[in-house]
């Protein structure tokens, strides 16, 4: 007689236990997943927080030394005039056109050979 060779089979409890392992991680990773998103989210805001913070640092820095340089009298005077304030007994004289007066200069000079 041919005796049959039967693969033994796991038991029951094994295979229930290994569908049990696989069903917590699975749950756990699920748990997870929100918390570990947010985390990485927040990194990336933190470092353009950072860098727009330095950004601001460097503006604060040239404007402090902008006002620094502007409390001198001369410095004042030269900030007004470009303004278009004038002293008292000054008159102002607003000239118009002088892009297109250059471009006519520069046009008469090139053609007489200079």
């Amino acid at each position: 007689m041919a005796k049959r060779k039967r693969g033994r089979r796991p038991a029951r409890t094994s295979i229930l236990l290994r569908w049990l392992s696989v069903g917590v991680l699975v749950l756990v990773a699920f748990l997870y997943y929100r918390p570990l998103r947010t985390y990485v989210a927040t990194r990336h805001e933190l470092s353009q927080r950072s860098a727009e913070v330095q950004q601001l640092a460097a503006q604060k820095a040239a404007f402090e030394a902008q006002l620094a340089a502007s409390t001198s009298t001369a410095a004042l005077a030269r900030e007004a005039r470009r303004l278009g304030l004038v002293r008292p007994g000054e008159h102002l004289y607003i000239v118009k056109g002088i892009p297109a007066w250059r471009k006519a200069q520069r046009a008469t000079i090139g053609g007489h050979g200079r």
